[in-house]
């Protein structure tokens, strides 16, 4: 049952979450300071060709410096030589009997190197072209930034004084290590130093405990089998990095480039982010900060976009599909959290979203146009030529423009808007019938990518088609959409972005034949593509098949790659020699992290609500390779204790209901779908046998309330066996052999 000492874990939890990194596997390690503020380094050697320019300490995106080495009694300490062990809150390397430990705090722009063992001496050097010596005063070494007027101010741990030497900051064996403090003036930077000496031993403290109580009280995950919560734990912590209050609440989209906040990046990583983890109140400020830079100039063609791009020095309206997603993204929020506040304060900039894009942006059949740019595939060439041109309706733009037309349905009706909902499901339905007729043809089992100008659909197998499929009514031709789109996209390591049979195809996503944007949508592999094909995987029964994805994900965050995270893209192919594709972008990317957490939550435990309904859809798909496991969902006010037992006869899914009251939609297929209220205190406990599914409800003190039994379905057992054939002998998409693609026989004459 539920362990109910799972909110006394603390520093135990993160401290057995750390990972050995040998020396031949050289990985990126990756702090915030959950504000404007990262480090990024590697375990032992900074050589990694996209990331090696960004080592050392960033701050809004500037490079305050690049790294730094140590001196121990007169030596140079090298990496190379070191034992390295990445914590989540911290990187340790032992080099002998001395020991380096590397710390950020929150919301502070101030690291520690901390450094023990030495006998007479330490040093340390900043590194960076630009990063040099401007005075010594009051026992502290100030210098300039690489980059903009910061300033870097330097002193040891203990209060002793440091001296410089040809660029070497040194103080004696017992100051402890260095502090490193980045600000505006130097004054500034001192007082950082001062402070941090008097605090920083809580400050450490209160971010472990920040972190231990996340994952015991908003992620609580136990069980699954050999490092599955491992895996979980540690993507909910990188994820959890890049959840930030650079510019208000938001959601940094990667690292190294894009520390700032992208709407596009930021409402698909918003569920996984922070829905599924409770953070109700970080998840309302994000979309209230950015209903605030929507476009209210009824003048404009941008009129009801919120930014694409909302950074510090930059605000940018040019995609479409960032604000459907704000819209969807609203809804899920409502949904998670029952906050009906929230409804009629943006309720105004619902209406502006639709009524922008219907004035501005939509045709005679209600498809949402846009320019070729302005989907998520918006690479272009120097002369802002698109690479992967999606003009002027591309497939996911619909489905999301669709969905958006039923949230606003969903808000207005909560509103007594009866004259916008009917208008908007009156525009959505007209949509939905002529999708399904121009994006379909007879000799394709899958969509067509896009409409072009002239009105002709254009058939590139891309994974677009996989967030459209809830326009299409014939569910055989779905299963045969998803197979095509795993088979020829899908590969053990992700997802690409245009198959292998496509003449524009590109294997490899960083070479020498061509440059990296043209190959970032045509070919490269996209993390965060995984989520939706995994959750259409699994909505056509087949999450054995989803969940080998799944697992080769985990094992990337905690063997590849940044420690503990997911990058941006990979080669469609691995090298020649490897099994394994190059991890290529972003050593860390949001929406990688977050769909990978929310198809957990989601789809693979089936936790999916809708407060404002007072509904809650229980509809676990647990593939038969996960162990025994116990969680903790937040809905509403309160939140759902999940204990699975499996068994060969039977398995047991226990729901446990903590101050919240709801309808429960119990979904497990073949069985006829069981609906029961369910009251704050009580157990809800199902049993699965091949014949039988039962439900009991026990209220606080033990006593039954209801229990009900279900059989399959004679409708559910059949669509099972339709897609046992539909799905049978379905494999990973392969690299081709013994075949020259052409944009790389075309560079090679």
């Amino acid at each position: 049952m539920m362990n109910t000492e799972h909110k006394q874990l603390n520093r135990h939890i993160l401290d057995e979450m750390k990972r050995f990194v040998p020396v031949e596997a050289n990985r990126g390690v990756s702090f915030t300071n959950k504000e404007a503020a990262y480090y990024y380094t590697q375990s032992h050697v900074n050589d990694h060709v996209e990331h090696a320019e960004f080592e050392g300490l960033n701050l809004y995106k500037r490079k305050i410096f690049g790294g730094y080495e140590l001196w121990a009694d007169g030596l140079k300490l090298d990496n190379r030589q070191a034992e390295v062990w990445v914590y989540p809150y911290k990187l340790e390397r032992k080099h002998g009997a001395l020991t380096e430990e590397l710390w950020m705090f929150d919301y502070v722009n101030v690291l520690e190197i901390s450094l023990e063992g030495a006998r007479d001496s330490i040093g340390i050097r900043l590194k960076g072209d630009k990063v040099r010596l401007k005075k010594e005063e009051d026992g502290l070494a100030f210098f300039t930034a690489a980059v903009g007027d910061w300033v870097i101010a330097v002193g040891s741990a203990s209060g002793l004084p440091v001296d410089v030497q040809e660029e070497i900051v040194s103080s004696g064996g017992a100051a402890g290590g260095f502090y490193i403090a980045a600000a505006k003036t130097a004054e500034e930077a001192a007082g950082l130093i001062q402070e941090i000496r008097r605090t920083g031993d809580v400050l450490k403290k209160e971010r472990v405990r920040r972190m231990a109580t996340f994952l015991s009280e908003n992620a609580y995950l136990e069980g699954g089998g050999d490092s599955f919560a491992l895996a979980l734990n540690w993507l909910h912590i990188t994820m959890d990095q890049l959840v930030t209050r650079q510019q208000g609440d938001g959601i940094y989209a990667g690292l190294p480039w894009f520390n700032e906040y992208w709407g596009r990046d930021q409402f698909i990583s918003l569920p996984g982010a922070v829905l599924v983890t409770g953070q109700f109140e970080t998840a309302r400020n994000i979309l209230l900060s950015f209903a605030k830079y929507q476009n209210t100039d009824e003048t404009s063609r941008y009129f009801g976009r919120v930014p694409n791009i909302l950074a510090p020095e930059n605000i940018d309206y040019h995609t479409t599909d960032g604000t459907p997603r704000f819209i969807i993204q609203l809804q899920d929020y409502v949904k998670y959290s029952g906050d009906t506040a929230v409804i009629p304060e943006l309720y105004p900039a619902v209406m502006n979203s639709i009524e922008g894009s219907i004035r501005n942006w939509t045709d005679d059949k209600g498809y949402l146009l846009h320019d070729d740019n302005e989907t998520w595939m918006d690479a272009r060439d120097s002369e802002l030529k698109s690479y992967s041109p999606r003009d002027t309706r591309a497939n996911d733009i619909q489905a999301l423009w669709y969905h958006q037309l039923l949230a606003g349905v969903y808000f207005a009706e909560y509103m007594n808007d009866s004259e916008s909902a009917s208008r908007w499901s009156g525009i959505a339905d007209r949509l939905k019938q002529h999708f399904e007729q121009d994006y379909r043809a007879v000799e394709h089992d899958y969509l067509a990518d896009r409409l072009d100008k002239d009105d002709q659909p254009e058939f590139s197998i891309r994974p677009n088609q996989l967030f459209a499929l809830d326009m299409i009514g014939d569910r055989d031709f779905i299963d045969r959409s998803v197979r095509t789109a795993w088979e020829e996209l899908v590969y053990p390591w992700g997802t690409a972005s245009l198959d292998r049979h496509h003449p524009f195809f590109h294997p490899y996503h960083l070479t020498e034949e061509y440059h990296k944007d043209e190959a970032y949508h045509n070919g490269a592999v996209w993390l965060w593509l995984n989520g939706i094909a995994m959750q259409r995987m699994i909505e056509a029964g087949q999450e054995e098949t989803a969940y080998e994805l799944f697992k080769n994900m985990n094992n990337q965050a905690l063997n590849l790659g940044v420690v503990g995270g997911l990058c941006e893209n990979m080669d469609a192919y691995p090298r020649e020699g490897q099994s394994w594709a190059k991890l290529t972008g972003a050593y860390l990317q949001a929406w990688s992290n977050a769909e990978q957490l929310r198809v957990w939550y989601q789809y693979f435990l089936g936790i999916r609500p809708d407060m404002i309904n007072r509904t809650l859809a229980l509809a676990p798909r647990l593939p038969r390779e996960i162990e025994g496991l116990q969680t903790l969902v937040k809905v509403g006010d309160g939140s759902i204790g999940f204990v699975y037992e499996p068994g060969q006869e039977a398995q047991t899914y226990t729901y446990s209901f903590n101050g919240i009251d709801l309808s429960a939609v119990i979904d497990i297929a073949p069985f006829e779908v069981l609906r029961l209220n369910v009251t704050a205190g009580s157990k809800l406990s199902i049993t699965r046998t091949e014949l039988e599914l039962t439900a009991e409800l026990t209220d606080g003190s033990g006593s039954i309330v209801q229990k009900l039994k279900s059989l399959p379905s004679s409708e559910r057992l059949k669509r099972q066996q339709d897609e046992r054939r539909a799905f049978e002998g379905v494999k990973f998409a392969e690299p081709l052999s013994g075949k020259v693609h052409p944009v790389i026989e075309g560079r090679r004459k």
